[in-house]
């Protein structure tokens, strides 16, 4: 679930490969002896993309994965299941698409304008899974995930709170750095613009080069999205030639079946799950 990747960043690639085996022995002794579920998040992969996140600052990225380690204490992400948050996924307003991209990473579909719920507590909850679960079906030389979210339907009156996108931001960049590849915002309507104008600033520098829009008109934007995504699997939603059907019976019988995988991989009992 963790493992270490050939880079997606050319630059990031000529980093000599003894100085980053340097930096992550550095990260690892400073960090000290781990045991249990934190030994098996804290990969040689896992710092790396820690190191990479701060730009190979050992002192930063300590600070950054003890910061995300109290987080996961708390949050206990790898103990969500999907009984627990099934209710918010309903809809299918995030779920895990049955495709991948052209360099086969797992892709989450985001459709805001289906938001069914209140509780803020709750839509992270099952955001956080859902991360977790794209991050437990990647492939072997995979360590990123690619985002669509779709504007169909989306409002001002549909519209994600600004304490929502805030928090959002917040968890991907704070706790999975390095595991976002790339999101596309599909067709967005012109009154999103002020709320762009708000929620942009709460990202980083690395992750708002990632952030990419695409308006059907626009040839060059549309061309960028078929680098990533063949148009025999994109939905017709995104511009592609598939159906997008979200069928919630059946997400929910594949999502029982990974947290199993999921148990299994965290070294959790059976009776757990």
């Amino acid at each position: 679930m963790f493992r270490r990747k050939n880079s997606a960043h050319p630059e990031q690639d000529n980093i000599d490969s003894a100085v980053t085996d340097s930096k992550i022995k550095e990260l690892k002794a400073l960090i000290g002896p781990l045991s249990g579920r934190t030994s098996v998040f804290c990969t040689d992969a896992c710092l790396k993309r820690y190191l990479e996140a701060r730009n190979w600052n050992v002192g930063k990225a300590k600070k950054m994965l003890e910061e995300t380690l109290k987080w996961r204490s708390a949050f206990k992400p790898e103990e969500i299941r999907w009984d627990e948050v099934a209710d918010e996924g309903e809809t299918g307003k995030v779920y895990r698409a049955g495709f991948h991209d052209r360099h086969g990473r797992t892709v989450l579909i985001l459709r805001p304008a289906l938001q069914n719920t209140k509780s803020l507590d709750n839509q992270m909850k099952h955001l956080v899974y859902l991360i977790e679960n794209a991050i437990l079906n990647l492939p072997e030389d995979q360590e990123q995930m690619s985002w669509l979210i779709d504007f169909t339907g989306w409002t001002l009156s549909t519209n994600v709170p600004i304490k929502s996108a805030r928090e959002t931001i917040n968890i991907l960049q704070n706790h999975y750095p390095e595991r976002l590849a790339i999101a596309f915002l599909y067709n967005p309507p012109r009154i999103f613009e002020a709320f762009w104008k708000i929620v942009k600033f709460l990202l980083d520098a690395k992750t708002f080069q990632k952030v990419k829009f695409v308006y059907p008109k626009n040839q060059e934007s549309v061309e960028l999205m078929s680098t990533y995504f063949d148009e025999v699997n994109l939905p017709t939603e995104f511009g592609g030639e598939a159906i997008l059907q979200y069928n919630h019976q059946e997400f929910s019988k594949q999502m029982a079946q990974d947290d199993v995988k999921a148990a299994n991989f965290w070294g959790f009992e059976p009776e757990s799950v």
